[in-house]
């Protein structure tokens, strides 16, 4: 059947594309725009709060560079150093992805803070256990560092 057919089709008033354009532009029909100045207010400051709790959202470049900076390091011969720097500006890893560079650095002292990192992350409930990061641990309970050993051991037991 056509739309023809439907009832009330030929009743409705059908607006043309420019009246759609127009209204779409002056944003009329829509009924969002306040209408009394102390509505207008309540939106203009509401809008400003908005964009201050965005703007301290994406204040935190410096450590998104560091972040950025251990994620480009892996795999690379600079990976240790990378998550030595990022010790040293932003304290321990909390984020799994990243407490995983640290677990693959070379240095025993970088691993090691990661699997504290993790055991940490653990604790407060926020350490996603992902498959690979339970295989780096495996690995690292067999390696013939006994520090690293021991504790990667506790760290799987936990898990």
């Amino acid at each position: 059947m056509g739309d023809d057919d439907r009832p009330g089709f030929l009743d409705r008033e059908k607006k043309s594309f420019a009246e759609l354009d127009r209204m779409r532009r002056e944003g009329g029909g829509r009924g969002d725009t306040p209408r009394s100045p102390a509505s207008r207010q309540r939106a203009k400051r509401a809008t400003e709060e908005t964009l201050q709790q965005a703007d301290a959202l994406f204040s935190g470049d410096a450590e998104k560079e560091r972040f950025d900076a251990v994620l480009d390091a892996r795999g690379t011969p600079g990976l240790a150093d990378a998550c030595r720097a990022y010790l040293a500006a932003a304290g321990p890893p909390t984020a799994t992805r990243l407490i995983g560079c640290f677990l693959d650095a070379d240095d025993a002292d970088v691993v090691l803070s990661g699997i504290e990192a993790a055991s940490a992350a653990r604790a407060a409930s926020s350490l996603e256990v992902t498959p690979g990061l339970r295989t780096r641990l495996r690995i690292l309970s067999e390696g013939l560092d006994d520090d690293l050993a021991e504790a990667a051991e506790a760290l799987l037991e936990e898990l």
